[in-house]
């Protein structure tokens, strides 16, 4: 049942602690048919923001039903006039990026400054998208042979589902939806269900760039909703950022069901550090990956590989900018790490630590938390003497926990780095451009860093990862993106 259209909620929109989140299909807010909810606490407060709600097949079923009809029309508007929606889409988030940021920063936990990059980063694969009447053109071959001429077309694959983690509200959202609109699909918004606001102010404000009802549908939901889409006919592709075990499940099950899948994975990122790096600059790098937004990024680096000499030296210096580092409410402005997403993925975090010490790894530093504080914090934590075979050196913790293996040369250095089952990214900080050509020549991983902590992609690139950190062909973002949300066509045509 419809009960409102996109206009609904002014300007200033914000929902209180009691309301019950609608979807967004086909151009209205309707109310899901499912009568279960899951509350949206503040991480940083654990007071209650909204609820969202457990959408189950039938909503699934009406938002893609949505999609369907408004496919045949919306693929053959010109792109050039696809490509103005979503600059006007992209015009709104800059203009609103601040409310953006600091929804994020409520629902997600984020600091402000990280917030407002992390928007940024959206807005900046808007504008990629924008590109479209370049990057969506085909190609020609004249005379392959006598008189027979070849032309290679793209277009659209259909109905598209795009399925959000929690730690980018706002950023992943955007790599997907406005690419896969401008190529021409309808797209359907799966965000995650513990940070659904940000995702609702997206919804509403791709109804005001102008694109019509039922090209872009959002069902909050879990994993009922995601397991809904995976099984559905009328959903054609299925784009998944996530943890490792459901980017599985997201990739194995919806290509059993025919469908074009990308599943980012997890990571466990190793940081290399030559005993020639530079320290001064290469301490804070190393600390705002491994620490920044709560270690909850798929490109935090996680392990750090110290090359002997030099190692004792590195650890004294990490040990001492952790323990300056401010623990506390993402909207502090003092606040370096802020609370990570919920009591439970605490708890797991602390869990890990325990098990670090257990294992015979030396905490040299552990940050402060917030006293009597009601937010979900863990201290920024540092290990030292861990060795590659330890638990803590392999899984992906995702929270603000730094490990320190020592290596006695390059060589083993990359051997450590690369016995790891996943492949995201991966740094070395070195002055040689030797080691560093080593390093980018040999290591594992598909997003490289030479004294850059966090190796993120601009938006015109790919998002590479190897191994057990992708589950697909096509990557997500730049050009693999353009391939992913388009079908090829080849046509070979001889004149009588």
């Amino acid at each position: 049942m419809k009960t409102s259209d996109a206009s609904r909620f002014p300007e200033t929109w914000a929902v209180s602690g009691a309301e019950t989140l609608e979807n967004y299909i086909d151009g209205s807010w309707v109310r899901s048919t499912a009568t279960g909810h899951l509350d949206v606490p503040d991480p940083s407060s654990g007071k209650l923001l909204a609820r969202v709600p457990r959408s189950g097949a039938s909503d699934v079923d009406t938002a893609v039903r949505a999609a369907r009809r408004a496919f045949p029309l919306w693929r053959e508007v010109p792109v050039a006039e696809r490509a103005r929606r979503v600059l006007a889409l992209r015009n709104l988030l800059e203009a609103r990026s601040e409310e953006l940021a600091r929804s994020v920063v409520r629902e997600n936990g984020k600091t402000l400054e990280e917030a407002r990059g992390s928007v940024r980063r959206g807005v900046e694969a808007t504008e990629f998208a924008a590109s479209a009447p370049t990057t969506l053109q085909g190609s020609f071959l004249e005379d392959v042979s006598p008189g027979v001429d070849t032309t290679l077309l793209r277009q659209p694959v259909g109905v598209v589902a795009g399925i959000t983690p929690f730690n980018f509200p706002v950023m992943i959202p955007l790599w997907m939806a406005p690419l896969a609109l401008v190529c021409g699909n309808c797209f359907i918004l799966k965000p995650s269900e513990r940070v659904p606001l940000s995702a609702t102010l997206l919804a509403r404000w791709v109804g005001e760039a102008g694109f019509p009802a039922g090209t872009f549908n959002l069902v909050h939901g879990d994993a009922a909703a995601v397991d809904a889409l995976l099984a559905h006919p009328g959903v054609d592709a299925v784009s998944f950022v996530g943890s490792a075990p459901t980017a599985r499940h997201i990739y194995t099950t919806a290509a059993a069901h025919g469908k074009r899948v990308q599943a980012l994975a997890g990571a466990k990122n190793h940081l290399i550090v030559m005993p020639d790096a530079d320290l001064d600059r290469s301490v804070p790098a190393i600390v705002s990956s491994a620490f920044g937004q709560s270690g909850e990024r798929c490109l935090s680096g996680s392990v750090v590989v110290a090359v002997e000499p030099g190692a004792d030296r590195l650890v004294a210096r990490l040990a001492e900018a952790i323990s300056q580092l401010t623990t506390g409410p993402a909207s502090d402005p003092r606040t370096n790490v802020g609370p990570v997403i919920r009591s439970d993925h605490r708890e797991r975090v602390l869990r890990w630590i325990r098990d670090g010490e257990a294992m015979g790894a030396k905490v040299v530093a552990r940050g402060p938390v917030p006293p009597d504080a009601d937010g979900y914090y863990v201290p920024p934590v540092l290990f030292d003497q861990v060795r590659p075979e330890m638990a803590i050196a392999q899984e992906e913790i995702f929270g603000p926990v730094l490990s320190v293996i020592r290596a006695s040369s390059l060589d083993e250095a990359i051997e450590v780095a690369n016995r790891s089952r996943f492949g995201n990214a991966a740094a070395i900080f070195t002055r040689d451009g030797r080691a560093a050509r080593t390093f980018t020549h040999r290591i594992e991983a598909g997003m490289l860093g030479v004294n850059i902590g966090v190796p993120a992609p601009a938006a015109y690139f790919p998002f590479v990862g190897w191994k057990g950190s992708f589950y697909g062909d096509l990557h997500a973002t730049g050009r693999d993106a353009v391939d992913f949300y388009t079908r090829k066509k080849v046509v070979t045509t001889r004149w009588f």
